[in-house]
């Protein structure tokens, strides 16, 4: 199977990230504290790790080998196989260019009440969120103001500016 480079090469912990150290040592330090918030938001050009680092968050809290205080996730264990292979039922990408309407959003607020199926956390991330119609961005605020204990938001997007300022 031929995969592109950036899916092929893409760092598997935290430690082979390169370019984002202020990102990466606020996230570790919140996984290794077990202060984990149950929303994310990453900004920047393309190609700066916004995905790969919602997929190692993701990663990271569903490690079922991961030992209290640490950060990094094991990459042996079930959850962490299936990340890494793009087959994980509770890590849900979204990509907002595409699916960028109300109803799409209404999906996501009721398949959100469903506890994840196999790990701690279903990891919900929403790629190019600022393209978002308003409705949706409306539903979507509704969602992040009220969520359920299991779930946890990256929001990544390579034009903040476009994205309304209450999610901000």
């Amino acid at each position: 199977m031929n995969l592109a480079l950036y899916r092929k090469y893409r760092p598997r912990t935290f430690a082979e990230i390169v370019g984002q150290e202020y990102i990466v040592k606020i996230l570790t330090n919140a996984i290794a504290s077990g202060m984990i918030s149950h929303a994310y938001l990453f900004a920047g050009p393309r190609g700066t790790g916004k995905t790969t680092l919602g997929r190692l968050l993701a990663k990271a809290v569903n490690c079922q080998k991961r030992k209290e205080g640490d950060y990094e996730p094991c990459n042996e264990c079930e959850s962490c196989q299936e990340i890494n292979q793009g087959n994980s039922i509770d890590l849900i990408e979204i990509d907002a260019a595409s699916n960028r309407g109300i109803d799409e959003m209404r999906n996501l607020k009721e398949g959100i009440r469903f506890v994840p199926t196999k790990s701690k956390y279903k990891v919900f991330i929403i790629d190019e969120c600022h393209m978002l119609t308003k409705e949706a961005n409306n539903a979507l605020l509704k969602t992040l103001e009220e969520p359920p204990a299991h779930a946890i938001f990256v929001l990544a997007t390579t034009e903040i500016h476009k994205m309304i300022p209450t999610i901000i």
